[in-house]
């Protein structure tokens, strides 16, 4: 059975979703030069459109996208030179092909994490892609004792879990299970940050990450 699901992408407009992470995405990054004065090198992970990777190349990263789906690929190569971008899927990269292995400082993967049926599988690709001591920011919807109450409270429950939304949310993470699968993988020095809507009810969280190899 196929793991992946084509989007069939057909703009090159940010998402909703990365309009509000991108403030809280660019306040955790370290500054895109080294201090050799080299640009740092990103891999964004499943770079949809690749709307976010453009934007955090203009901050002055050497920024690389993969995305599975072509017609992301497509768009984002027709409307972002700032930025390079490939096919691939994260259960199948090309590391050498593609030069992945042990190549990038930072990785970001905004809002994929949830819609892999293994998403351990993300996690171990970044740890290949990575460099020692490489950074691993994730962002993912947030979901807690609190949020999950208030959606029950509301009747939202079945809209927020829906089945019905092909491609959709099939993982939903709280701080707890994101740290744990992070440091069974290797990664420590673990921060999150949140946002959208009040303190407990948060729409997304961000964690970013060392990896220790």
């Amino acid at each position: 059975m196929n793991q992946e699901f084509d989007y069939g992408w057909k703009s090159e407009n940010s998402s909703h979703s990365h309009n509000y992470y991108l403030p809280a995405i660019l306040s955790m990054l370290p500054s895109p030069i080294s201090p050799r004065g080299e640009k740092l090198k990103v891999l964004d992970l499943g770079c949809g459109n690749g709307s976010l990777t453009s934007k955090i190349a203009e901050k002055g990263f050497d920024v690389t996208g993969i995305e599975e789906s072509e017609s992301g690929v497509k768009i984002a190569s027709q409307n972002y030179p700032n930025c390079s971008f490939f096919v691939g899927s994260v259960y199948e990269l090309k590391y050498k092909e593609q030069s992945l292995e042990n190549a990038f400082d930072i990785i970001i993967s905004s809002d994929v994490i949830e819609h892999l049926f293994f998403p351990r599988k993300l996690i171990e690709a970044a740890k290949i892609c990575l460099k020692p001591q490489g950074k691993l920011l994730v962002t993912t919807p947030y979901h807690g004792y609190w949020k999950n109450l208030a959606l029950a409270m509301s009747g939202k429950l079945d809209q927020h879990f829906t089945v019905l939304w092909d491609g959709g949310h099939i993982k939903f993470f709280s701080v707890k299970t994101l740290t744990e699968l992070l440091k069974e993988e290797g990664f420590t020095d673990i921060q999150f940050n949140f946002v959208g809507r009040l303190p407990y009810l948060w729409k997304g969280m961000l964690s970013i990450a060392t990896i220790n190899k």
